[in-house]
Formats: structure tokens, C-alpha cells, sequence
């Protein structure tokens, strides 16, 4: 069996040439990756020093994170859960490959949503497993439907669910889970949830498929909403009679999820009120930026219900996202993210802007968009 080819994440390449800007003294605004400007809470940190000062640390898997994770979800989401179903990760993405190589094999056939986003496929692929992408537009607001499913033939293996998405921000309403979740378990239909996002909308609150499907795998992690990117800490949430193989992938491959981050993560579970202080802002973030849209000329975006992303169909003056996002930012010192990261076959017609930054500098950002979107459109018309 060959090696799989993965692509690219273009995004980094954006990254890399605002890196190069700012060494040459350029001021960039960095909406190209979906990462909170913001710091772990502040006791967290002031936790994190303390055990830097008291412990040498070492390979720990902490039964006080496990615990507290199992109360979150009692409290946010009446699901009951056993500490022995947690496995602590190294982020998220470590998550998604325990997830996908503990459950299926090579071959097996994953669905997931178009646009979507980039490690999906790519996880899939890498582990010699087949992505079914399937091409979701506004109809069904960028998200597969249990309709979707029903009708696949044959059906695949999993599905990879996200709400709210990256890119796009929309959420899955309880109504629609709850309707996959059925067409799921009569088709033999296993579901991975990626529920990253939760904690961070703006609409109708974000549900987990747990609710409605007690064998789904959940994806989750510290790094959006409790701001802890860098910490590197996420867990996969597995049904009790598979968590044992989980774990055991999870040694093999990761040893253990890093020390420091599991007492930073505990004491940062009980910092609401400066987490969702960091909820305010993207609010008004978002707010901003749907107000500047038109004044921008960008009028077909996917419904940024959470997360922190607005997706953009710039199709009438581009049809190449990658050399597009990077005139914008060598011209304005604004970095997006290309559409072909999330959508091989349509995502050159789109771009992603990330609003988990400070207020201040989305307003600056929008001071320098303007003018820039004016001149195109009128070099287009």
C-alpha cells in the first residue's frame, strides 16, 4: 500500500508571507487562522506557574480533568458520561486520528460535508480510508442533512459532522441532528462529531450529537473556546465499549496529552466569565463585519451562526482564492484564508476571515478593506 498524497493547508502559506511582511516592517492583521487572540484565563496561567514551580511533571493523564469534563457535559447538555470514555489528546487533530483509526479500517468510506474542513479529508486519506465529499451549499446551509445521508448508495462507514462548521460558521439545528442521528443508526452509518466550536455562537445554542445518539464519537478541545491554542489539549469522547482501543491508540501514538495543559484546562473550565467576555467580543466582531459586508460587495456568505468565520463567495472577481488572498494581504496587510482549503472544487471562488481577533484591529481591518474591494469590483465591472 502506497502512501497517501495529502494537501496542502494554503492557509500557512498566507501565514508565511504575513510573517515575511511584518518582518519588513508591515502592520498585518492575522484573520487567516481560526485561533482566539486572547490568552488562556488568567488562572489558568497562574495555575500553570504554580505547578512549574512545585512539579517536575511527566507521562499523566489527569482523572480530575476527566471528571470535570463529565460534568460539563451533565451541566451544558443533560448527556451522562463516564470518566473511563474520555481519552485526553494532544488537540484536536490528534483526536480525529484516534477517532478514525480506532473505529474503521483501510478502505472504509468516510462522508463528510464540502466545504468542510481540511484535515478532514486529509486524516481520512492518510489512513488509507476513502473521503466521500459531498457538495453542501446554501439550500442546506453548507451542512449535510439526514436527507443527504438517506440517500447515499451504498452507505459509507461514518460521517464527519461539524456544528458549528469551519468554514462556514453555521450550526446544525436539534430537529436535523436528531433526524441523522436516526438515519444513521438504520443505515449502520457510524458518527464522528467535531464539536470544537461549542461555546461559541450567536444564534440558536449549540447541541452535541450525544444527545441524540449515545455511540457517537465527539471530537473536542481547549483551544477555541477556553482560548488555550498553543496548550495543545483536546479529548475524544469514545462509546464505553471502544474506549479501551482508544486509549490504547492513544499511547501508542501520543504517549499522553501534555501535563501542563491538564492543570491549566481544569482551572479553566471554571473561568466562564472571562471566556465568554472573549464570546462578547467575537459578537461584536461579527456584528462589525456583517454591517462593513455590503461595503465590501459580499453578499453571498455562509450564515456565520458560531465559531468565528465569515465565508465569502468573491467568484465574481476571482476564480483562483489562493493568488487572491494573497494580493489582498501583500495590499493591505489583512491575511484571509483561501477557499481551496475547505473546498478543492469550489473553494476557488471563496475566501475565509477569521473574527477572533481584538475589536480594534477588525475595525482596522475594515478601514483597509473597503477602499481595496471598491477598486476591484470596479476593475471587474
Amino acid at each position: 500500500m502506497s502512501a497517501q498524497i495529502v494537501d496542502p493547508f494554503y492557509a500557512i502559506s498566507i501565514s508565511g508571507l504575513a510573517q515575511r511582511l511584518k518582518v519588513e516592517g508591515r502592520s498585518v492583521i492575522h484573520m487567516e487562522f481560526g485561533q482566539p487572540s486572547t490568552g488562556a484565563p488568567a488562572a489558568a496561567i497562574a495555575r500553570a506557574h504554580e505547578v512549574l514551580d512545585a512539579e517536575a511533571m511527566g507521562y499523566w493523564s489527569s482523572d480530575p480533568l476527566k471528571a470535570r469534563i463529565c460534568r460539563h457535559y451533565a451541566e451544558s447538555y443533560g448527556v451522562t458520561i463516564d470518566p473511563i470514555q474520555i481519552t485526553l489528546t494532544c488537540g484536536a487533530s490528534p483526536a480525529l486520528v484516534l477517532a478514525l483509526s480506532a473505529t474503521f479500517k483501510p478502505g472504509d468510506v468516510i462522508a463528510m460535508a464540502r466545504p468542510g474542513y481540511v484535515a478532514y479529508r486529509n486524516n481520512v486519506k492518510a489512513l488509507h480510508m476513502v473521503p466521500l465529499e459531498i457538495a453542501c451549499g446554501p439550500e442546506t446551509r453548507y451542512q449535510l442533512t439526514a436527507a443527504t445521508l438517506a440517500a447515499l448508495d451504498p452507505a459509507p462507514a461514518g460521517v464527519i459532522l461539524a456544528s458549528p462548521a469551519n468554514p462556514t460558521g453555521t450550526i446544525i439545528p436539534a430537529d436535523e441532528l436528531r433526524a441523522i442521528a436516526q438515519v444513521c443508526r438504520e443505515r449502520g452509518i457510524r458518527i464522528i462529531s467535531d464539536e470544537i466550536y461549542h461555546g461559541l455562537s450567536y444564534a440558536e445554542p449549540t447541541r452535541s450529537m450525544l444527545e441524540f445518539e449515545p455511540g457517537a464519537i465527539v471530537v473536542n478541545s481547549f483551544s477555541k473556546y477556553f482560548s488555550m491554542a498553543g496548550w495543545r489539549l483536546g479529548w475524544l469522547i469514545s462509546p464505553r465499549d471502544e474506549a479501551s482501543r482508544a486509549v490504547a491508540y492513544m499511547g501508542a501514538l501520543f504517549l499522553t496529552a501534555p501535563s501542563l495543559a491538564q492543570h491549566a484546562a481544569l482551572v479553566a473550565m471554571d473561568c466562564r466569565d472571562e471566556l465568554e467576555g472573549h464570546v462578547g467580543t467575537y459578537r461584536r466582531n461579527r456584528e462589525l463585519l456583517l454591517e462593513a459586508l455590503p461595503a465590501l460587495g459580499l453578499e453571498k456568505i455562509a450564515p456565520p451562526d458560531g465559531a468565528f468565520y465569515i465565508y465569502a463567495d468573491v467568484g465574481r472577481l476571482t476564480d483562483d482564492s489562493l493568488a487572491f488572498c494573497k494580493q489582498l494581504l501583500s495590499d493591505t496587510g489583512v491575511a484571509t484564508a483561501p477557499g481551496i482549503d475547505f473546498d478543492p472544487v469550489d473553494g476557488r471562488r471563496y475566501i475565509r476571515m477569521s473574527f477572533a481577533v481584538s475589536t480594534p484591529e477588525i475595525e482596522e481591518a475594515i478601514r483597509r478593506l473597503v477602499p481595496w474591494f471598491e477598486a476591484a469590483w470596479s476593475k471587474a465591472a
